[in-house]
């Protein structure tokens, strides 16, 4: 089977963000993840992974104005220097939690910005933020995310990951694989995971409709976890869902299935 992080921002809600990470490895997680952890210092974090015995596996870079609406700065035009600073503090974060993979999500493509201007900036953005990690021994991925639970959203299909990636070549970007987003966007799951495994670099699962844990919709997870060992994915899997109770009992599906 796959190996499993936990993202500490949907699962273990029921307690204070710097007391999931105990709750995780309680629950037998080795790994997290989450979305922003900027409303805490990477001190406070790191003390609280250590503690736990975990890795710190992914975040995201600084989405801009979250509260605002803002999903991500990547795609906006003239706001470089800002994307820039978002760079530099994740750095920061990654560099005390030990994190290699940061996720740049591509944002809302903003009112009355072209979609060629939207794309320019992408461009611009992603390729001074992958030269930076690079340097810095940090992966960087992209992330498709479905143009139902967010609009405008401005990337919504793995074709659309895998022609920017494509064009950013030779710098090393390669795709976060979100199985909801992409179920409800394309379905194709294992096709497409097999077409682009080494294009990969983090995957993040939950059930379609409603995001919940694994089990509670369509898509038959135990045969893609097969899928996944049987062509070689050596990637972590984030449990980036929303329980439909609580995390204990939505960790059903790991007890059953995975032994966990």
């Amino acid at each position: 089977m796959p190996r499993f992080s936990a993202n500490v921002s949907t699962l273990f809600t029921e307690l204070p963000f710097l007391d999931r990470f105990a709750a995780a490895r309680e629950a037998g997680f080795e790994a997290v993840e989450f979305q922003f952890p900027y409303d805490f210092t990477p001190q406070e974090i790191a003390a609280r992974v250590k503690d736990a015995g975990l890795m710190v596996v992914l975040f995201n870079l600084p989405p801009g104005d979250f509260a605002a609406g803002e999903r991500g700065l990547a795609c906006h035009p003239r706001r470089e220097k800002e994307f820039a600073a978002g760079v530099s503090e994740a750095l920061r974060y990654a560099a005390m939690l030990d994190c290699r993979t940061i996720n740049c999500l591509a944002g809302l493509l903003p009112i009355k910005t072209s979609e060629a201007e939207g794309r320019m900036a992408l461009k611009t953005n992603l390729s001074v933020a992958a030269s930076i990690m690079a340097k810095n021994g940090i992966q960087l991925v992209i992330e498709a995310i479905n143009s139902f639970d967010m609009p405008r959203f401005f990337l919504n299909r793995s074709a659309d990951a895998e022609v920017l990636m494509d064009e950013l070549q030779p710098l090393d970007v390669k795709f976060q694989y979100d199985v909801y987003h992409m179920q409800r966007m394309e379905g194709e799951l294992f096709n497409t995971v097999r077409r682009l495994l080494p294009r990969i670099g983090h995957i993040q699962i939950a059930d379609v409709p409603g995001r919940h844990e694994p089990g509670t919709g369509e898509i038959n997870f135990p045969n893609l976890f097969r899928h996944l060992d049987a062509i070689g994915y050596g990637g972590w899997v984030g449990c980036e869902y929303v329980p439909r109770t609580s995390t204990g009992k939505s960790l059903a599906w790991l007890r059953t299935w995975v032994g966990g």
